[in-house]
């Protein structure tokens, strides 16, 4: 898999699962934290918050082909000052409580471009992640992703 690649499937994913996310406090079940925490994510990597979406990361994050937490926001940073328009769909989020480190498995489509009608590239990634409370908030420790056909 081309690294580039699989670094837009995960945040673009982490960022956009929130799209099936419903609004939740910290007080609210776990399952309702994980969404709410990803919702914050995917509003502050919308709006080019980099550091707000990476609060969210541990600094022993591990992602596919040795991705860690200062390569991830490395990408993040060149998608959001290089991708124009781009765009999420995600399915359904599937929590799988795991003791104190949930499992958070979702589908995305991932498109960008010019803005006009058709998108000048696609790509669908299905997206497994751990996430763990540090602090009072849930933060994601890992993710792996496969592109789709």
């Amino acid at each position: 898999m081309n690294q580039r690649t699989g670094w837009k499937g995960l945040l673009f994913g982490l960022t956009s699962c929130a799209l099936m996310a419903i609004s939740a406090c910290h007080r609210d079940s776990p399952e309702a934290a994980l969404r709410t925490q990803l919702q914050e994510m995917q509003s502050a990597a919308g709006e080019g918050r980099i550091d707000d979406f990476m609060a969210s990361v541990t600094g022993d994050f591990a992602g596919n082909e040795g991705i860690d937490r200062a390569a991830l926001h490395n990408m993040l940073q060149m998608l959001v000052l290089g991708k124009s328009n781009p765009s999420t769909i995600t399915g359904p989020l599937r929590i799988e409580m795991r003791g104190d480190q949930p499992i958070v498995r979702f589908d995305a489509l991932l498109a960008g471009g010019s803005g006009r009608f058709l998108p000048d590239s696609a790509q669908s990634y299905s997206i497994t992640s751990g996430w763990r409370i540090e602090g009072s908030e849930w933060r994601v420790y890992y993710a792996q992703w496969e592109p789709m056909l």
